[in-house]
């Protein structure tokens, strides 16, 4: 096998080991969407977690950067509180989320 192949076998390998990582990383985003409390959902629309809040802007029409998301749940924006109870790795999880499902 040449060089060459051996380094793009090996790449698609690596990649192939992340997808259940980046998975997890997405089903515990739409975990603590919903389940967190007060939950994502009852303030906010997100059509991959079916949920259909009122309150709070769409996160379909909004489309937040994990940036945006990290800040606000960090901090808070407008009606919505910080959310201090989460770790650093939950709020990682769902700014990853509802970046992704937003795209």
């Amino acid at each position: 096998m040449a060089a060459g192949s051996r380094g793009a076998a090996a790449f698609a390998a690596l990649a192939f080991a992340a997808l259940p990582a980046a998975a997890q990383a997405d089903d515990e985003g739409r975990r603590l969407f919903t389940g967190v409390t007060p939950a994502c959902a009852l303030c906010h629309t997100l059509k991959d977690a079916g949920a259909a809040g009122a309150v709070g802007p769409s996160l379909d029409e909004l489309r937040p950067d994990r940036e945006r998301v990290i800040k606000a749940l960090r901090n808070g924006v407008g009606q919505m509180p910080p959310f201090g109870h989460l770790s650093e790795a939950q709020i990682q999880a769902l700014a990853r989320y509802v970046e992704a499902a937003t795209k």
